[in-house]
């Protein structure tokens, strides 16, 4: 007898799923309100700033947002000029939000080595260009500040994990800090910084560096 194997659309639901998306087109109505939430969250508004500047009851906004009731004329009128846009933004579709299906695995001890005087770095997710943050494990092997030419800056932001060891963490504008494993800090990459490890034992951390 002839085996009849499985479709594979049957053995992963969700190729099926994004299969028939793919499939029907769908028109989805404008939410006014949906849209008005949008644009007041992107400005970093609360409902009573968005009030304040609106003219408009805190509660006439939350309504409005939640699809309960509709704004007149007048209220939209108040809602562009309180959030600084012109009345057609409010009727623009919320942008769509794309998946691009990226994704790159590193496996343990298998990213690309990059060592310095005072760091041997590991850099992570290697094979994905055009990345908005740069991921690498870093052992530092650094004792004291001697060891250092000068601060170390650059653009963007900085994440910076103790996986294991401790560190003292020195910064351009703030007091020298210890971390130990679990302790994890967040900072402007272009404020001088740098590491040591505290203990008898190089230090490893993971660093995680936003794109400039």
């Amino acid at each position: 007898m002839k085996s009849m194997s499985k479709p594979i659309v049957d053995e992963y639901p969700s190729i099926k799923v994004a299969r028939e998306s793919e499939e029907k087109t769908i028109v989805t109505p404008l939410q006014l309100g949906e849209r008005i939430k949008s644009i007041r969250t992107k400005l970093g508004m609360t409902l009573e700033e968005a009030s304040q500047k609106t003219g408009l009851a805190r509660s006439t906004l939350s309504k409005i947002e939640n699809e309960q009731i509709s704004p007149t004329f007048q209220a939209m009128q108040k809602l562009a000029h309180g959030l600084n846009i012109d009345m057609p933004q409010l009727f623009e579709p919320p942008e769509k939000i794309l998946a691009t299906g990226r994704r790159d695995i590193t496996k343990n001890a298998m990213g690309k080595p990059h060592p310095t005087q005072t760091y041997e770095h590991e850099l992570l997710a290697t094979q994905l260009s055009h990345k908005k943050m740069m991921p690498f494990k870093s052992r530092v092997r650094a004792r004291s500040l001697a060891e250092y030419s000068e601060w170390v800056r650059h653009g963007g932001e900085e994440f910076l994990l103790v996986l294991s060891g401790e560190i003292i963490f020195y910064s351009e504008f703030y007091e020298p800090v210890t971390l130990n494993e679990g302790d994890s800090v967040y900072y402007d990459a272009n404020m001088g910084h740098m590491l040591v490890s505290a203990g008898d034992d190089d230090a490893l951390i993971l660093w995680v560096t936003s794109a400039n």
